[in-house]
């Protein structure tokens, strides 16, 4: 079987989600849920503390999806952790079969549920592209020889929603110059915007050819949660038309899919595939993707079982 990485070189239109791992050591909900999604999803991202909320490790979280058959990609923010902890931890999870990195810098303590927690920052997100960039290599960030390199598939992120779109297109190309192969983008609901900047990328001498990018998608389930996401989402701003026409559905669930799954038809043509954040409701999955006409991977009883 193909992985994430040969998926995406071969020209596959690949599905990435997003699993947030426990606030505890009961994991029985979290392998759940990665069950559900199992055989809808090419890899499966673990969140490293989102929203700087305490929860299982990454790395741990990587490991039993690695144990369960899925493709993990471990995110390493720069938060919580100085030059020495993330290398320990790159080279920790890579030694237990994990290949795809993400390399992200972290919310702000003060959104989450240890407000007071001291923020590290030593490096930020372009530095770790660059570490893993260096441990690919076989060397440490300072060009110590390791014992035995090695070998991610390393990805970034980037939101196309914002003003500054010069800043953004500048960090982008920092960040393909310290290696990132693959990005995954912040929730996209304008397609007609989200090509425009697509189509800025040759400007700011970033080789669209060399790069993957999994467009962010979101299903609504209500007008409500639209709003919210509008009031206290960064750099998102979902169009007034959806969220009237969520205000007078009858079924506000059943259109939220069908407009996720027109998007990311629309989408298709501009991207090499979509990285589904469902915040929890992991359900909503295998929904997603008949709509669009995806077909699941294994043992459909079994899907069928678990979602109901």
């Amino acid at each position: 079987m193909n992985t994430f990485k040969e998926k995406l070189q071969n020209g596959e239109f690949v599905v990435s989600a997003e699993l947030e791992p426990p606030k505890g050591t009961d994991i029985s909900e979290f392998i759940n849920k990665a069950k559900i999604i199992k055989p809808w999803v090419d890899a499966v991202n673990v969140t490293d503390n989102q929203r700087a909320m305490l929860r299982l490790s990454s790395a741990s979280g990587c490991t039993i999806l690695k144990q369960m058959g899925l493709e993990p990609i471990f995110q390493v923010t720069s938060r919580d952790r100085n030059r020495l902890a993330i290398q320990s931890d790159l080279l920790g999870v890579n030694a237990l079969g994990v290949k795809n990195v993400l390399a992200i810098s972290g919310d702000y303590p003060t959104l989450g549920d240890h407000p007071g927690a001291k923020i590290v920052y030593d490096v930020d997100s372009v530095h770790i592209l660059d570490i893993v960039s260096k441990m690919n290599k076989g060397v440490d960030m300072r060009g110590h020889q390791l014992e035995g390199g090695t070998d991610f598939f390393p990805g970034a992120v980037f939101n196309s929603n914002v003003d500054m779109s010069e800043l953004q297109l500048f960090k982008i190309k920092l960040k393909c110059d310290q290696g990132a192969k693959f990005f995954q983008t912040q929730i996209i609901y304008d397609v007609k915007r989200f090509k425009e900047f697509i189509d800025q990328f040759a400007s700011y001498g970033i080789e669209r050819d060399q790069i993957f990018i999994l467009a962010g998608i979101l299903p609504f389930r209500s007008a409500k949660n639209a709003r919210f996401i509008n009031d206290n989402v960064p750099g998102i701003n979902i169009p007034q038309w959806m969220i009237n026409e969520l205000e007078t559905a009858q079924d506000p669930k059943k259109l939220g899919l069908e407009i996720s799954a027109n998007l990311i038809k629309e989408l298709q043509p501009v991207c090499d595939g979509v990285h589904i954040m469902t915040v929890g409701r992991e359900k909503m999955i295998p929904k997603l993707m008949e709509a669009i006409g995806f077909k699941p991977s294994n043992n459909i009883d079994e899907l069928n079982a678990l979602s109901s």
